[in-house]
C-alpha cells in the first residue's frame, strides 16, 4: 500500500510570508541621527529615510522618477567610428607600459570621458520634513521597522510616559501618515512644536530656487524645478522638456493638539508629485487628503504589504537566513515597482550627495541587473518589469551606436546609462566602453522572464526584439575580420577586442581583450535563448538566415580560457591570466551563473573545473556579495555559515548590506579605506541576497527542478517559490530528508526533478491520478492549474 506523509496539501495563501515577515522587524535604539542609521521606507516609487536626533524627527524624500535630468552630449564629432579608434589603438607600441602612455590615447580618454565627468544626471533628493520637539520634554528611545505591514513606530518618553510616532508610505500612493499616540491608552498626545519643509542643501544653485509656502489651511509645500537645459536661464524661462516635484504637507494645528489631544492622533500627512513641470504646475493647487483617511490608507497598505509577502515564503531553524531573506524583500518591495522608473545604483533613497556616486546610474556590467534576479525565483515577476522598460529606454540610443560607431547591425548596450533622453553613449570611453559582455547581459533576463513564466506574449511583445538586436549585433562583431582568419590560429569566431569588467581596461597590444570568459558564456546564453525563443514563436523561418549565422558562430565558438592553479585547471578571464589575479567581478564563476553553463548538471570534469574555479578566486570585494556566493549555490558547495558571516560584515545599522572592501593587491593598496562605498549610498544590488537563499533550497536553471541542493541539514520549508516551467514549488526539508513537495503549474509545462529519495516518489495530481517515480529523476506532464504533490514511495 502506498502512503502519504503529506498533512495539509493546501498550502497556498496561508498568509505564512506575510505573518514570518512580522518576526523580522528592524530596531534601533536611541537616536538615529546618521542617515544610514535611519529607518528605509518606500512604496517602489517614493523613498523615505527617517532619522531621529535628540530634537527633531526627520523624513529624507527621494523618488525613482525624480532625476535631474540635465545631460552633456558633447565631442560627439571627435569620438570617431569603432573602426577609427581600433586602427589608431592597433598601431600603437605593444610595448607601452599602458596605453594611456601614449598622448594621443591619453586626451582621447579624457575628451570621451567629458561628458561623464559631469555631476548629472543623478537622482535628485526630494527635500526634507523636520518635525521639532522640545527635549526638556520629550526624548527619543529608538525605532522600529514593521517589516510586515511597511510601518516606523519611533518611542519616546514624553514627560516621563511612554508615546510613539507612527509613520507609514502608503503603497498605492506617494504619501506619508504620521501620527502621535499614547503608548498605553492610544490616545492622541502632543509631541511636535513645529513642521517645516527643508529643501535639500545640494540643490544645484543653477535651479530655480524652491519658495517655501504655507497657506490659511496650514499646508507647507514647495515646488522645485528640474531644468532640462545644463544652464538653465536666469530668470527662469521654462522648457517643454523641464520637470518638476513638489513636496507638501498638511497638519493638524499644533496649538491645538498641545491644548487638546484628539482621539485619532493623525497630526500630519506629506505628498509627492512629481513629472513634468507643467504637469506639476497643473496639481499646484492640489493638498495632501484629510488626516482623517490615516486608518483607511493604513489598512490599504497593509492589505498592499500583505499582498507582496504571499507572493512567496520562507520557514528556516537558521533565524539568521530567514532575517536576511525577509528584510532584503522589503527592501526590494520598498524601492522598486511597476510602471515607475528603474532604480538605479542607490534607489529611491538620497539626500544631499548621498545616491549620487557614478551618477547613481545604470551599469550595465552586474549592477543593474543583479538586484532583478531576486524577482523570478522569489516569484514576484511584476518587479521585473521597470527593468524591461529600461531595457526599452535605452534601445534606441543602442541601436544608433552599433549602426553609427560600430557600422554594424542590431543594438550595442552601453556600460552606463541614464534614465533621462539620450542621442549618444554617455561612456564611450574604450577602456570600459568596449566591454562586449554588456550586450548579451541586459537582455538575458528577458529570456529569463520568459522561461520562469512561459508567457508568449511577454516573449512576443516585450522580449524578443531586444534579444534579437543583440544577436545581429554579436553575429556581426564575431564575423568582423579583426576577429577570424589565420591570425588565430585556428578557424573559429572570436570576441575582438572587448573588456574584462573592471580589470586591465584595453591593453597595449590588446594582450587581454579577446575571447573574455564572460563574454564568451553570454554570447552562448544569448544565442541559444534566440534559438528557443525562434521555435516558441513559431519564428524559424522569418529568422532563418540569422539563425544560420548563430549556429556557424556556435559551431566555430572559442573555448573557455583556463589555466593550472594550485587547485588545478580553473577558468580565467582571458587567456594567459595568472590564476592569483585578484578580481572585482567574479568573473572565473560565470560560467556557472549568470551563464548557466555549468552546475550541478555538468560532466565530472566540467564540474570539478567550476568547483575550483569558485575555491580559487580571489575577489577584492564590492561586487561579490550575492554574485559569488549565489554560484556557490548553483554549484551546491556554498559554506553558509561562511556566507552568513559575510553578510554581517556587510551590515549597516539600518538592515541593509554595503559593498566593503575585502582585500588589497589588486585595484586597492595597502592603505584602502575599507569601507569608502558604505557611505555612497543604499546599494540596490543587494537586496537581491535571498536569490543566494533561494538557490539552496530550489533550483530549476536546466528545466529540471532540484531540492535542498545546498542547504546545511536544519529544518527549512519555502511556499510558491517559482521555477522555470512556470511552476509554483513548494517543500520542506526535515530529519535530514526532504518531506514533501508540491508544485502547482501555472502554464501546463512538462515537468521534470530529481528524485530526491533513493525509495522513490509517489506522485498525486489535483486531478486524482497518481503516478511512482523511480530512479534519477521524474517526468510529468502537467495541465494549467493542476497541482501535483510529491512524497516518498513507502511499501507496506
Amino acid at each position: 500500500m502506498l502512503k502519504t506523509n503529506v498533512q495539509n496539501s493546501d498550502l497556498y495563501n496561508n498568509n505564512v510570508g506575510y505573518e514570518r515577515a512580522g518576526q523580522h522587524r528592524i530596531h534601533f535604539n536611541g537616536p538615529a541621527t546618521d542617515f544610514f542609521e535611519g529607518a528605509l521606507l518606500g512604496n517602489g516609487g517614493l523613498g523615505v529615510v527617517v532619522t531621529t536626533r535628540p530634537d527633531a524627527v526627520l523624513l529624507h524624500f527621494g523618488h525613482n522618477n525624480v532625476w535631474d535630468i540635465r545631460i552633456a552630449e558633447e565631442h560627439r564629432d571627435e569620438i570617431m567610428t569603432f573602426q577609427e579608434v581600433y586602427d589608431r589603438i592597433s598601431a600603437l607600441p605593444a610595448d607601452l607600459p599602458q596605453l594611456t602612455d601614449n598622448p594621443w590615447y591619453k586626451e582621447y580618454c579624457e575628451m570621451t570621458g567629458k561628458n561623464y565627468s559631469k555631476a548629472y544626471p543623478k537622482p535628485m533628493p526630494c527635500g526634507t520634513l523636520l518635525l521639532r520637539y522640545d527635549r526638556r520634554a520629550a526624548e527619543v528611545l529608538g525605532h522600529t521597522v514593521h517589516i510586515k505591514d511597511g510601518r516606523c513606530t519611533i518611542d519616546f518618553l514624553i514627560n516621563d510616559k511612554r508615546a510613539v510616532l507612527e509613520l507609514f508610505v502608503e503603497g498605492n500612493y506617494d504619501r506619508v501618515w504620521m501620527k502621535v499616540t499614547d503608548t498605553i491608552s492610544g490616545a492622541a498626545v502632543p509631541l511636535f512644536t513645529e513642521i517645516k519643509l527643508l529643501p535639500d542643501p545640494e540643490t544645484p544653485l543653477e535651479f530655480p530656487q524652491a519658495e517655501i509656502t504655507k497657506d490659511a489651511a496650514g499646508v507647507i509645500s514647495f515646488t522645485q524645478v528640474l531644468p532640462s537645459m545644463e544652464l538653465p536661464a536666469v530668470p527662469y524661462t521654462p522648457h517643454e522638456k523641464d520637470k518638476a516635484f513638489r513636496l507638501a504637507v498638511r497638519t493638524s494645528d499644533l496649538a491645538a493638539i498641545n491644548q487638546t489631544a484628539t482621539a485619532a492622533g493623525a497630526f500630519a500627512c506629506a505628498e509627492l508629485w512629481e513629472g513634468l513641470y507643467t504637469d506639476v504646475q497643473a496639481v499646484s493647487e492640489k493638498v495632501p487628503p484629510s488626516l482623517d483617511g490615516y486608518k483607511a490608507a493604513q489598512l490599504e497598505t497593509a492589505e498592499w504589504w500583505c499582498d507582496y509577502w504571499n507572493k512567496s515564503a520562507v520557514i528556516l531553524s537558521d533565524i539568521f537566513l530567514e532575517e536576511i531573506w525577509y528584510r532584503n524583500l522589503y527592501f526590494f518591495n520598498c524601492s522598486v515597482k511597476e510602471g515607475v522608473t528603474c532604480p538605479g545604483l542607490f534607489a529611491n533613497w538620497s539626500y544631499r550627495t548621498i545616491g549620487a556616486d557614478w551618477h547613481g546610474d545604470y551599469h550595465m556590467n552586474y549592477n543593474t541587473q543583479q538586484p532583478f534576479w531576486l524577482a523570478f525565483s522569489s516569484n514576484h515577476l511584476d518587479k521585473h518589469l521597470p527593468y524591461v522598460d529600461m531595457v526599452d529606454h535605452v534601445l534606441p540610443v543602442s541601436r544608433s551606436w552599433a549602426q553609427q560607431y560600430y557600422e554594424l547591425r542590431g543594438a550595442y548596450f552601453p556600460h552606463s546609462a541614464y534614465p533621462v533622453e539620450m542621442t549618444m553613449m554617455p561612456y564611450p570611453v574604450p577602456h570600459w566602453g568596449w566591454e562586449i559582455c554588456e550586450t548579451p547581459w541586459t537582455v538575458q533576463s528577458l529570456w529569463w522572464h520568459y522561461l520562469y513564466s512561459m508567457d508568449k506574449d511577454f516573449l512576443r511583445d516585450r522580449a524578443f526584439q531586444p534579444i534579437k538586436e543583440a544577436v545581429l549585433f554579436m553575429v556581426d562583431y564575431m564575423k568582423r575580420l579583426e576577429a577570424r582568419g589565420e591570425q588565430w590560429g585556428d578557424d573559429n569566431f572570436h570576441i575582438f577586442p572587448t573588456v574584462v569588467p573592471e580589470l586591465y581596461e584595453i591593453t597595449p597590444g590588446f594582450a587581454k581583450n579577446s575571447d573574455c570568459l564572460i563574454d564568451l558564456t553570454l554570447t552562448r546564453f544569448l544565442f541559444r535563448a534566440f534559438t528557443e525563443a525562434c521555435e516558441v514563436l513559431n519564428e524559424e523561418n522569418s529568422e532563418q538566415q540569422l539563425l544560420i549565422e548563430v549556429r556557424e558562430i556556435l559551431n566555430h565558438f572559442p573555448e573557455y580560457p583556463t589555466a593550472e592553479s594550485q587547485r588545478g585547471r580553473v577558468f580565467v578571464s582571458v587567456e594567459g591570466e595568472d590564476p592569483e589575479v585578484v578580481y572585482n567581478v567574479p568573473i572565473p564563476v560565470t560560467t556557472v551563473f549568470p551563464g548557466e553553463h555549468h552546475g550541478l548538471h555538468s560532466t565530472e570534469d566540467e564540474y570539478q573545473t567550476a568547483v575550483n574555479s569558485y575555491l580559487n578566486h580571489r575577489n577584492e570585494g564590492g561586487n561579490e556579495l550575492v554574485f559569488y556566493n549565489l554560484a556557490g549555490a548553483r554549484l551546491g558547495i556554498l559554506d553558509l555559515e561562511r556566507f552568513k558571516r559575510q553578510v554581517r560584515y556587510c551590515l549597516l545599522p539600518n538592515g541593509t548590506c554595503t559593498d566593503r572592501v575585502l582585500m588589497s593587491g589588486g585595484r586597492y593598496s595597502d592603505t584602502e579605506n575599507f569601507d569608502f562605498m558604505s557611505r555612497m549610498g543604499i546599494w540596490f544590488e543587494n537586496f537581491a541576497l535571498p536569490a543566494v537563499i533561494n538557490e539552496c533550497l530550489l533550483q530549476s536553471y536546466n528545466g529540471h527542478l532540484r531540492f535542498f541542493t545546498n542547504w546545511n541539514g536544519q529544518q527549512a520549508e519555502f511556499h510558491t517559490l517559482r521555477a522555470v516551467g512556470g511552476f509554483l514549488v513548494s517543500a520542506e526539508f526535515k530529519d535530514g530528508e526532504t518531506a514533501w513537495i508540491e508544485i502547482f503549474s501555472e502554464a501546463g509545462s512538462a515537468l521534470s526533478f530529481y528524485i530526491p529519495w533513493a525509495d522513490g516518489a509517489l506522485c498525486s495530481s489535483s486531478s486524482g491520478q497518481h503516478h511512482i517515480a523511480t530512479g534519477a529523476m521524474g517526468t510529468i506532464s502537467t495541465t494549467p492549474g493542476e497541482r501535483i504533490t510529491i512524497v516518498r514511495r513507502q511499501n507496506k
